[in-house]
């Protein structure tokens, strides 16, 4: 079973910020899998469902933003769900808009929400990182995660999120550099190349199990013979 948790903060106003990238990957993943409705668990929004035939607990904190950390262990203990199989969507200042990367364990660079659940489990879980761009300066930080995508990004944006639950089931297989790269190939309108099956050989004719041609002609020729010697010497004619 895996737990993937989107990260945001909840609230209308808050739901088109940079900041709640990590909701809107969630919900399109619980969407595009046909997941039970959400119901209010563990702090949080939570919805169930099956990825590639392996159980998945969809969960979205509706602490703050500072305080994930507490919804993402209180699922985790009740559905017993080691911290190697949780998978935190969030976004990312140090990736350039559009960006995906895959990662497990490291700091938390400062994100709120990535320091929470380090705080309550540690950092050994699955990252990932959704990137929002860098304002330029450290002053700029809160209100660009905490401002609106732009119209500009609509494109790039929606591409990303559908991407990313097109690909989710090589991410529950547990196949991160897969899913990282299929990502980035649907989010710019490629296929993924997908594994050719080998081509069955032509099969080969039996042989055939009775005497062939030239046996049976060797065998009538002898018969022939056989005969010729039984009748004797012809004889001659006006004899």
């Amino acid at each position: 079973m895996l737990l993937l948790v989107g990260l945001g903060n909840p609230g209308d106003e808050y739901a088109r910020n940079r900041h709640n990238i990590g909701f809107m990957a969630i919900d399109a993943i619980a969407r595009k899998f046909a997941f039970s409705p959400w119901r209010s668990k563990f702090s949080g929004e939570l919805c169930e469902g099956t990825i590639g035939g392996e159980k998945v607990v969809a969960l979205k904190p509706l602490t703050y933003m500072n305080e994930s950390g507490r919804s993402v262990a209180a699922a985790a203990q009740f559905y017993k769900i080691p911290l190697a199989d949780i998978v935190v969507f969030h976004d990312e200042l140090d990736l350039p808009p559009s960006k995906m990367r895959m990662k497990t364990g490291g700091g938390h660079a400062g994100h709120n929400g990535l320091r929470s659940i380090q705080a309550h489990m540690g950092p050994e879980f699955r990252r990932v990182r959704l990137g929002i761009g860098h304002p330029g300066a450290k002053e700029l930080v809160t209100g660009w995660v905490l401002g609106n995508f732009a119209k500009a990004d609509q494109d790039w944006l929606d591409a990303l999120i559908d991407a990313l639950a097109a690909a989710a089931p090589k991410l529950v297989a547990g196949d991160d550099a897969g899913y990282q790269n299929d990502v980035a190939l649907l989010a710019r309108g490629d296929k993924p190349a997908r594994i050719e099956k080998p081509t069955p050989a032509a099969p080969v004719a039996p042989k055939p199990s009775g005497p062939t041609a030239t046996a049976k002609n060797a065998m009538a020729e002898t018969l022939q013979k056989l005969l010729a010697l039984k009748k004797g010497p012809g004889r001659r004619p006006g004899g």
